[in-house]
């Protein structure tokens, strides 16, 4: 029986990029079941193809089977990678730092290179610009529907030697956690941190109870204010800010029913830096 194959990139829909990935697929197998992650990856964002993996790939069964193609050096040396993450799931992949974060959190079990000379989709052999249909939809499609082994993909590479882009790990100093925001919540504006709950639990902050957020780029103070830490939306009114954890288990800042990125003009990636402390108590002479 074949398994579950679902497809990532940065092409959007407004061209038959992605639709040839899929009848490449189905000319492999066309009882494959293919779902969609996104096809709305900013252009180039390899930083937030590896979010998106992250938010996702754990939530399906193993021997699932991933194609993320967010790929600004495709035609240039950089491998083409196929690993197998510890949940048993599988991610074919430019090898760009799009693993970064499955690597870092849920940890890499086997990694091969794709060999391309027999992994490849047959008479394209000319063409250097549409690996995501030539190389990793037609590798993918096979492995899903068990024509081709993990190990039948290619011979197999040192796992530390998967790229990984440069992160900062979350920090906890006396009275103040410190991260960065690494991706918005993209639809509603929230700003998702790397900052872990259970790290924040050791400023000893209960639901309901005041924090005082800082938002840096490039060390200059483009956000500072007081906000509620909530147990959910439903706990602030329309319009008020709040922190929040989110699905991730994760930090994460919002306006509840607009947003945050939006209003306050922010960003994500390792130069937008968050802390946050309990908020300082007023005295009034």
């Amino acid at each position: 029986m074949s398994k579950p194959l679902i497809l990532q990139t940065d092409f959007g829909l407004a061209d038959g990029a992605v639709s040839a990935m899929y009848g490449v697929a189905f000319s492999v197998d066309e009882n494959l079941k293919i779902f969609d992650l996104t096809h709305d990856i900013q252009p180039y964002d390899v930083w937030e193809a590896s979010y998106r993996l992250i938010q996702t790939v754990s939530y399906w069964k193993a021997g699932s089977v991933f194609v993320s193609v967010v790929d600004p050096g495709v035609g240039s040396s950089r491998r083409s990678v196929a690993v197998k993450i510890k949940g048993g799931q599988y991610v074919i992949t430019p090898d760009n730092g799009t693993l970064t974060h499955l690597k870092m959190i849920v940890g890499i079990e086997e990694a091969r290179e794709i060999d391309e000379t027999k992994n490849r989709l047959p008479n394209s052999g000319e063409s250097y610009t549409f690996h995501g249909r030539d190389i990793y939809a037609y590798t993918s499609a096979r492995l899903a529907s068990g024509i081709i082994s993990f190990e039948e993909i290619g011979p197999e590479i040192d796992v530390e030697s998967i790229v990984e882009l440069t992160t900062i790990a979350p920090t906890f100093d006396h009275d103040i956690v410190r991260g960065t925001i690494d991706v918005l919540d993209v639809r509603f504006g929230s700003l998702w941190t790397n900052i872990p709950r259970e790290m924040f639990k050791q400023l000893n902050v209960s639901f309901g109870d005041r924090v005082e957020i800082c938002i840096e780029h490039a060390h200059r103070i483009v956000y500072k204010n007081i906000l509620v830490y909530a147990r959910s939306f439903a706990d602030v009114s329309t319009g008020e800010t709040l922190l929040y954890a989110n699905s991730l288990d994760r930090m994460a800042v919002a306006i509840n029913q607009g947003s945050f990125a939006k209003a306050y003009n922010i960003g994500t990636g390792i130069h937008w830096e968050i802390s946050i402390r309990r908020a300082p108590k007023i005295i009034y002479e």
